[in-house]
C-alpha cells in the first residue's frame, strides 16, 4: 500500500527535457519532519543548496539516487547516509529509520519523474540498488530493493 501523499510532494526538475540522458540525471530528495513535505530535485548534479541547509547538514536524513548502465542493465542507485562524520542519532537508530522510511522516500523519486520513466519504460524495470552508507562495518550495506515499477503510485494526477 502506498504512504505517498502527492500533496505533499514538492518536484523541481532542473532538466529541459524528460528525455535528458539517463546517466547525467539525479535525484536529492530532503523532507519536512515539521509538516511531512518532500522535496525531490531532479537535475544533472546533486541539488547543493537543498544539502547546505543546516538542518539536512546535521540531520544527515537525504536520499540521494543516480542512474547507472552496468553489463548493460540500468539501475536506479540510491545512497542513505547511516553514521560517520557528524549527524545525528545512533547508528542502529538511523538504520532502522532509513529502512522504514525507505519505501516512501522511493516511491516519491519515482512518481515524482513519472513523465520521465513513462517516456522510457524499460526503465521501470530497473534494479534499485540501495547502499546504507556506514562507518560501522554490520550498517554498511549494498541490497537490492526491487525494481522501479514497484515504487510508481498510479492514479495520480500532475500538473506541467
Amino acid at each position: 500500500m502506498s504512504r505517498l501523499n502527492t500533496d505533499k510532494l514538492h518536484v523541481k526538475n532542473n532538466l529541459k527535457s524528460e528525455d535528458f540522458l539517463t546517466f547525467q540525471r539525479k535525484y536529492t530528495l530532503t523532507h519536512s519532519d515539521f509538516t511531512g513535505d518532500l522535496f525531490l530535485t531532479i537535475d544533472k548534479d546533486y541539488d547543493k543548496v537543498a544539502l547546505s541547509n543546516w538542518y539536512t547538514k546535521f540531520m544527515r536524513d537525504e536520499v540521494l539516487a543516480e542512474w547507472k548502465e552496468s553489463e548493460n542493465n540500468n539501475h536506479l542507485l540510491i545512497y542513505c547516509h547511516i553514521s560517520g562524520g557528524l549527524c545525528f542519532g545512533w547508528v542502529k537508530f538511523r538504520n532502522q529509520i532509513f529502512r522504514h522510511e525507505l519505501p516512501l522516500a522511493l516511491e516519491a523519486i519515482c512518481t515524482g519523474d513519472i513523465k520521465f520513466l513513462d517516456n522510457n519504460p524499460k526503465l521501470k524495470e530497473s534494479k534499485v540498488i540501495v547502499y546504507f552508507n556506514s562507518t560501522k562495518r554490520q550498517y554498511n550495506k549494498i541490497e537490492n530493493w526491487g525494481k522501479v515499477k514497484d515504487y510508481i503510485k498510479l492514479n495520480i494526477q500532475y500538473t506541467s
